[in-house]
């Protein structure tokens, strides 16, 4: 009889350790914590940008009888949109970028004894660009076409971009531009006339702001 009910006790502890063993467990799930998204440059984004622009041109000519006739440098605002494209690699970011840019480089002035036809109202560029990201970061050299008042040309330049968030960045930014405004005709009293064909050259230096769409 004792043989049996010791029996009968193991037997019962062992049902009601597999019942409990099968019963759901009260612990609480681990939190399941989402992977923050690692920053992108690749993108479309579109923006708008401000600074100054200066000529690098000297337009004084020299009349017989008279002597240097000009207006020298000039420099003054430059503003406009942007509208663009990145795609990364790594650490490499390549892209490209159109801008038009209002300019009031104040070119188009007289010269005393005559005028000088040429205007700096605005320009555009298409560029690529090309540089080296740190996170957040951009590094970046860029260059390509540039156009304005009928005339083409060329530019060339460099920035540094930083991404405040995922999707809101501000650059600075240079560019030289080199535009080939054909003849220029400076008419200074009959029977003296000087006409010239140097290329409109000028500077810029300029702060942006981009929205980047999202890509994710």
């Amino acid at each position: 009889m004792k043989k049996i009910l010791l029996s009968s006790v193991a037997i019962l502890g062992f049902t009601a350790s597999a019942m409990a063993a099968d019963l759901p467990s009260r612990r609480h799930p681990a939190p399941v914590v989402a992977a923050v998204p690692v920053f992108t440059w690749t993108g479309f984004y579109a923006g708008v940008n401000a600074g100054y622009g200066w000529s690098t041109n000297n337009d004084t000519v020299f009349v017989p009888g008279v002597g240097l006739v000009g207006n020298g440098n000039d420099g003054g605002f430059v503003g406009g949109a942007q509208l663009g494209y990145n795609y990364q690699m790594g650490m490499f970011v390549v892209g490209a970028e159109a801008d038009i840019q209002y300019a009031d480089l104040g070119r188009n002035n007289n010269n005393g004894l005559g005028f000088n036809n040429s205007s700096d109202d605005w320009f555009g560029t298409v560029r690529a660009r090309a540089g080296v990201a740190f996170d957040r970061a951009l590094v970046y050299a860029t260059g390509g076409f540039a156009y304005g008042d009928a005339n083409t040309g060329w530019t060339v330049g460099g920035g540094v971009e930083y991404a405040f968030t995922d999707n809101l960045t501000a650059k600075v930014e240079g560019l030289y531009v080199n535009l080939n405004r054909g003849n220029d005709h400076f008419v200074v009293g009959l029977p003296v006339g000087v006409a010239g064909n140097k290329n409109n050259e000028f500077g810029v230096v300029r702060a942006g702001l981009n929205y980047k769409f999202s890509t994710y």
